[in-house]
C-alpha cells in the first residue's frame, strides 16, 4: 500500500478534532465535557495548564483525559473511565461503539485485510470481513486518511466503528502474532511432510512420522498465548478439536461453549504434542486415551493447575484441558453462594464426629469447589484428612492425597482400604460409583470416620435411593447417613448491564410452584454489554439443597421406599429445593427464572 496517502478529514459530525493531522484535539473535547458537567471547570484549567507546551503525544486525547483519574460529575462521583469517554464521544458524533471481542474474531480474515505495519501506522483494526464489506475500528475517527486507500485494494466498502485505544494497541499485536505463530508452524508442518493430511490413515501415522518439531517457536508461541488468553477469558475447559482439514479451539465459559480459533490440523497436532510434552503425557501414544497434568502460571503470577484428557477421534487427537484456579476453588462458603441458613446447616454436618456427607449433582455443577473449599476449613493441624481421587484435582498440601489408578487395580475401594490402615480422621472419596466403593464407605463411617463423597443424581434425596440400588443395607444407611447436599451452577447478571424488570409471570410460577410467591421488585433482567459479550451474564453463583438427615427422614429408609413422599417429609424438615433456591437469587436480582429454569430439575411429586 502508499506511504503517502492524502490527509483526509471526515467533518460530517460536529468537530473534535485538529483540522491539521486529524486526531481528536484534546482541549476541544475539555470544552464540550465542561458544557455538559462532565468535568469541572478546575479540571479543565488544570489540565489545559499542563498540556498547553506539550505537542505530538502519541496518546490518543481520551487517553490523556481518563488517566487524570477524575470523578465523573455527571454519574455522581464514579470515576472518569476510558469506556465512558469512547461511549461519550459515539453519541456526539454518531459514531457506533464495538468492543472488541477475541472469541467473535475470525483472526485469520482480519489480519489478511491489511499488514500489522499498515494497521499500527494509522491506528486501526479490522474487525469483520464478509464477501463486500469490512469493518474497521479506529480510536481516531475523524481522521479517514486510509479509508478510500484500502476501500480500493480491498474492493470492498469500508464500515468504521469506534474502539476503545487501549484494545486496539493490545489486540493488534495479540491477532498478527498468533496468525503469524499460526502460519509459521504450518509452512513448516507442509516442508517436514511434504503434503496434507487427508484421511484417517494419514492422521493415525503422525507419530511416526517427520511431524512438526513441538517445540517450534511459532507452536511454543501459540500454546502459550492460548494459555493465557483462557485464563483472562475466566474458562473452565479448553477444548482442542480436529478436523480434516481445520481443527476447532472453543472455551467455556460460565457453563456455555464459544469457539475462539480455527487452525490447519497439521498445526493443531504440534500444538497437542507441546502440550502432553508439558503434561508428562506419552507422545508417541495416540490410540490410547491419555491422562495428565500440568502447572503454569497466569499473567497475574499466580500458579494455576491443567488438567489433560485425551481422546483419539477419526482426525486426531482430541483434548481438554479442565482450568484449576486455587483461588476459585478455595473459597469461602458465602462466597459460594450459600444462604446464611444453609451454610450454618452445612456447617453442621461438617462439624459430625464420623458417618456419611455427600455431595450431588451433574459433571459442571460445582462439587469440585465445594469440596474443596469445606475440606480446606476441615483440615486442621490436629486432623489427618485423607482423599483418594480420580483424578486429583488440585493439589493442596494440608491434604494427604492418593490417585486411584486402574493400571495396577488401584481403584476407590482399595484407596479406601488402604486409608483406613492410616490413622485418618476424615475420608473424601472422589466419587461412589460401585457396590464395593459404597460398602467401604459405610465401613469407614461405621468404624468412627467422617466420609465424604459425591454422587451423580438430579436432587438430594435421589442419593439415598441411589445407595440402595447399589446394594447398600438400608439399615447401615440409617446409621450412618449425615445429610446430603445437592447444588447446581447459574450463571449471574452482569453488574454492567442489567436492569430492573417486572418479571414474567409465566417464567416465575414455573420457578416456585407449587407455592405462591409474587414477584419481587428487585427482579433484575438481562440486556448485554461489551463486558459480557452481549450475554448478559458474567460469572456464575452455586444454588443448593441441603437435606440434613432427621429421624423422620431415616425412619423412612426402606428397602422399597417411597421417594416422593421422603421428598416430601425432607421439605417438612426443612430442606429448600434447588428452584427455590435459586428463586431467592432470581428475587435478589442475581440472577434470571430462566437460567434457574435451564439448571435446576422440576420438582418431584
Amino acid at each position: 500500500m502508499s506511504g503517502t496517502t492524502a490527509l483526509i478529514i471526515d467533518d460530517s459530525h460536529p468537530m473534535f478534532a485538529d483540522p491539521v493531522t486529524g486526531k481528536l484535539e484534546l482541549f476541544m473535547l475539555l470544552d464540550e465535557l465542561l458544557a455538559d458537567g462532565v468535568i469541572s471547570d478546575e479540571n479543565h484549567k488544570v489540565l489545559s495548564v499542563v498540556r498547553a507546551n506539550v505537542k505530538d503525544d502519541p496518546k490518543n486525547a481520551l487517553q490523556i483525559i481518563a488517566e487524570c483519574g477524575w470523578t465523573n460529575l455527571a454519574l455522581g462521583q464514579q470515576k472518569l473511565t476510558l469506556d465512558y469517554l469512547i461511549d461519550w464521544l459515539s453519541r456526539k458524533i454518531d459514531v457506533p461503539v464495538k468492543k472488541v471481542d477475541p472469541l467473535t474474531i475470525d483472526v485469520a480474515s482480519i489480519t489478511s485485510v491489511m499488514s500489522l505495519a499498515y494497521a499500527k501506522r494509522f491506528n486501526i483494526i479490522a474487525l469483520e470481513v464478509t464477501d463486500s464489506e469490512v469493518q474497521i475500528g479506529t480510536a481516531e475517527p475523524f481522521y479517514a486518511g486510509w479509508e478510500v486507500e484500502l476501500s480500493s485494494v480491498l474492493r470492498k466498502s469500508i464500515t468504521r466503528v469506534l474502539v476503545n485505544p487501549e484494545d486496539i494497541s493490545r489486540y493488534l499485536h495479540e491477532f498478527y502474532n498468533v496468525s503469524r505463530s499460526v502460519l509459521g508452524a504450518k509452512k513448516d508442518q507442509n516442508n517436514a511432510e511434504g503434503s496434507k493430511v487427508q484421511n484417517l490413515e494419514q492422521l493415525m501415522e503422525l507419530g511416526r512420522k517427520g511431524a512438526l518439531d513441538v517445540n517450534d517457536q511459532h507452536v511454543v508461541s501459540i500454546v502459550d498465548w492460548l494459555l493465557q488468553y483462557a485464563f483472562e477469558q475466566r474458562a473452565s475447559d479448553i477444548h482442542l478439536e480436529p478436523g480434516r482439514q481445520d481443527s476447532l479451539v472453543r472455551f467455556r465459559i460460565d457453563g456455555v461453549l464459544h469457539r475462539v480459533y480455527d487452525v490447519p490440523t497439521t498445526v493443531m497436532a504440534a500444538i497437542t504434542s507441546r502440550i502432553k510434552i508439558l503434561g508428562r503425557m506419552d507422545v508417541a501414544e495416540k490410540r490410547r486415551p491419555q491422562d495428565g497434568r500440568l502447572k503454569t502460571r497466569n499473567e497475574d503470577g499466580r500458579e494455576v493447575e491443567l488438567r489433560l484428557s485425551t481422546m483419539p477421534t477419526a482426525f486426531g487427537e482430541k483434548m481438554v484441558m479442565r482450568v484449576f484456579d486455587p483461588d476459585v476453588l478455595l473459597r469461602d462458603a458465602t462466597d459460594l453462594g450459600f444462604t446464611q441458613r444453609e451454610r450454618s446447616v452445612w456447617e453442621g454436618m461438617l462439624k459430625s464426629p464420623n458417618g456419611i456427607i455427600l455431595v450431588t449433582g451433574p459433571t459442571g455443577s460445582g462439587k469440585t469447589t465445594t469440596l474443596y473449599t469445606s475440606l480446606q476449613q476441615l483440615a486442621t493441624p490436629e486432623v489427618n484428612l485423607c482423599t483418594v481421587e480420580d483424578p486429583i484435582e488440585l493439589v493442596v498440601p494440608a491434604f494427604n492425597q492418593m490417585q486411584v489408578q486402574a493400571n495396577i487395580e488401584l481403584d476407590f475401594a482399595t484407596g479406601v482400604r488402604t486409608l483406613l490402615r492410616q490413622d485418618p480422621d476424615i475420608i473424601m472419596i472422589g466419587e461412589i460409583r460401585d457396590y464395593e466403593t459404597a460398602q467401604m464407605a459405610i465401613q469407614a463411617a461405621l468404624t468412627g470416620h467422617l466420609v465424604i463423597s459425591t454422587l451423580h443424581t438430579n436432587d438430594a434425596s435421589a442419593a439415598i435411593t441411589r445407595l440402595l440400588e447399589l446394594g447398600v443395607p438400608y439399615y447401615l444407611l440409617r446409621n450412618t447417613m449425615i445429610g446430603v447436599l445437592a447444588q447446581r451452577l447459574v450463571r449471574t447478571l452482569c453488574a454492567e448491564c442489567s436492569v430492573s424488570a417486572a418479571v414474567e409471570l409465566e417464567a416465575w410460577n414455573g420457578l416456585v410452584a407449587p407455592l405462591t410467591v409474587a414477584p419481587p421488585d428487585s427482579v433484575k433482567a438481562k440486556v448485554g454489554c461489551r463486558k459480557c459479550r452481549d450475554t448478559g451474564y458474567a460469572g456464575r453463583v452455586g444454588i443448593y439443597e441441603v437435606m440434613e438427615m432427621t429421624q423422620a427422614l431415616k425412619d423412612q429408609i426402606l428397602p422399597e421406599m417411597d421417594i416422593t413422599e421422603f421428598r416430601k417429609q425432607a421439605i417438612r424438615d426443612g430442606m429448600q429445593p434447588l428452584r427455590i433456591s435459586g428463586a431467592r437469587k432470581v428475587a435478589q436480582g442475581v440472577t434470571t427464572a430462566a437460567e434457574v429454569l435451564r439448571v435446576a430439575p422440576p420438582p418431584m411429586g
